[in-house]
């Protein structure tokens, strides 16, 4: 078995997380943030890939205390588990992932992951080793399910959402869109990685929701499933 998988991404109309440059770009606003905290507060995990580390440094916190609170009054630890897929060990030490705010954190690595580098990222994190050369992402869904983890939060990079999608392993999928054109062929998108062409079926969505935000739009999709890998 494995989580309920929630992707969550800022794009802009032209469909682009980020520059060329991997430089974040603020997409959305306050409201849209408010709803992001409010979704990720809901979550047994959040995840990200070591791209989006290295380059925006998230902490992957709940910032609303009184989401917090509520957590709190649940039973709840204040943050959900923070997830890192990184194959080969890249998280830096001094990430902020690691370092703010109280609450379990794991680190995904493949077997091609260094031996040291797995015992530097055992001192701030649990190390779970999936897969040979990169993340196997079922296999590690499942042992976050293992672990007590039923609704999980993907925020990122690119790269990763891709690769859930690739593999059937998305269940929802909210997308603001903002009123900006970033451009540039080498651009992050949502879904990035090697595609699919004509010739092998694509991920079907349906949508589950549509409202105005702030100068966007933000779309709510649920992923069609037509047979065990979630295609149609």
């Amino acid at each position: 078995m494995r989580p309920h998988v929630v992707v969550n991404v800022a794009v802009s109309a032209d469909g682009k997380l980020s520059t060329f440059e991997r430089r974040q770009v603020r997409i959305s606003g306050q409201a849209d943030f408010r709803r992001v905290d409010r979704l990720k507060a809901g979550m047994d995990a959040v995840m990200v890939g070591i791209g989006t580390v290295l380059a925006d440094d998230p902490s992957l916190t709940v910032k609303d205390p009184a989401l917090i609170t509520a957590r709190e009054a649940a039973g709840r630890p204040p943050h959900p588990i923070r997830v890192v897929v990184d194959s080969n060990g890249r998280c830096p030490p001094e990430a902020t992932v690691f370092h703010r705010g109280p609450g379990q954190r794991v680190v995904a690595v493949s077997k091609a992951c260094p031996p040291e580098r797995r015992a530097t990222l055992g001192e701030y994190a649990t190390v779970i080793v999936a897969g040979d050369e990169r993340v196997d992402l079922a296999a590690l869904l499942e042992r976050l399910h293992a672990i007590g983890v039923e609704r999980i939060m993907v925020e990122g990079g690119g790269t990763l959402i891709g690769a859930l999608f690739e593999e059937g392993l998305v269940d929802e999928l909210y997308v603001y869109i903002g009123n900006m054109i970033i451009g540039g062929a080498d651009a992050p998108t949502l879904a990035d990685g090697p595609g699919r062409s004509a010739a092998r079926p694509f991920v079907r969505l349906q949508l589950a929701g549509m409202e105005p935000c702030e100068e966007g739009v933000l779309l709510h999709w649920r992923v069609k499933k037509g047979d065990e890998s979630g295609f149609t």
